[in-house]
């Protein structure tokens, strides 16, 4: 199997990822409470609709409709049983629509967390976890996927065993985890403890990074800590569209196209490579990225102070470390949309 994002990362300064997942089916009709993943063969022509999306508003890489599509996910669902088969057809998906972009895009294959809590608190031993991702990993593996996409992690055991589970698989891979809890993953891991959890790996990923959280404020915040720490591996930024708010019976997102934007330009010069949306990330956020990413030249790394006029306060006062300074929280000055 060719290393496509390994060729892509060596030949560009910055990549896009793609947007939201959930976001885009729900618009598509996905009920809440039901498992997306089943939409791979319920209603592939969904799926491929919102990969080509991504593609079309110039995403190089974009995530497989797999991020439940473990047993342990899908056995909420009745269908724990058929994990591998779900994540490959996710996968067959995604390859079909790569394959006609006319250009070299990403299948990344998408894995979330188990959504069990390791031992001895919880069920989750080592290596009923290595098994559960590995069984996923294969089955993206047969459909195609050119890498492998673990995301939203919040427990450090989690991402070693999905890291042996890969190794297993013998595929490359990319890991993110969720900075949502004051500068932490929910289990207390700082940017500075995910850059040393990484570099120990004994299969390291391609790029690392975070995902998710909170605002986009917080994520670049995030960054920053992983760049403080000297890393050479590229790293990865996939925040949300601004600030989720409960209305009329859903949640919305509010950040604009042109908020999207600036955060694409703030990620790059902050050091990420990878970047991309998450919750609320729709396709016109990601061509008002792309366009900015393309348009304006690099910049000095960003303080502070400037995420915060540009994006947003910061949920927090302080990133999680214990020696950072108090960060500023103020109100968002508005972006105008274009027309």
């Amino acid at each position: 199997m060719t290393d496509a994002l390994s060729r892509l990362l060596a030949s560009r300064d910055w990549l896009m990822a793609d947007g939201a997942t959930g976001t885009n089916l729900f618009n598509m009709g996905l009920s809440s409470g039901d498992a997306p993943e089943m939409w791979n063969e319920e209603h592939p022509d969904r799926i491929t609709k919102l990969y080509k999306s991504a593609v079309d508003a110039g995403s190089d890489i974009f995530l497989t409709n797999s991020f439940g599509g473990n047993a342990s996910r899908l056995k909420l669902h009745g269908a724990e049983k058929r994990a591998r088969e779900l994540s490959r057809l996710s996968a067959e998906l995604g390859r079909a629509v790569a394959d006609k972009s006319g250009r070299t895009v990403v299948v990344a294959g998408s894995v979330g967390p188990t959504g069990e809590i390791f031992a001895p608190m919880g069920p989750l031993t080592h290596a009923l976890a290595v098994e559960i991702f590995h069984e996923q990993a294969e089955g993206l593996k047969e459909g195609g996927a050119d890498v492998l996409w673990l995301e939203t992690i919040s427990a450090p055991e989690e991402y070693r065993a999905a890291a042996e589970a890969f190794a297993l698989a013998n595929m490359p891979w990319c890991g993110t985890m969720s900075f949502d809890t004051a500068g932490r993953t929910m289990m207390g891991v700082t940017s500075a403890a995910m850059v040393e959890m990484v570099e120990a790996l004994p299969n390291p990923p391609l790029a690392f990074g975070a995902n998710c959280g909170t605002g986009a404020s917080d994520l670049l915040r995030t960054v920053l800590g992983f760049a403080a720490q000297g890393t050479e591996r590229p790293i990865i930024a996939k925040g949300n569209a601004g600030i989720p708010k409960y209305h009329d019976g859903h949640i919305h997102y509010d950040g604009t196209p042109e908020l999207m934007a600036e955060y694409a330009v703030l990620a790059r010069d902050a050091g990420a490579t990878i970047i991309g949306g998450c919750c609320g990330t729709m396709p016109e956020h990601l061509s008002h990225m792309r366009a900015a990413l393309e348009s304006r030249p690099r910049g000095p790394r960003p303080t502070l102070d400037r995420i915060t006029e540009l994006l947003g306060a910061f949920s927090s006062a302080g990133d999680g470390t214990g020696d950072d300074t108090a960060a500023p929280r103020r109100s968002r000055r508005s972006i105008k949309r274009d027309g």
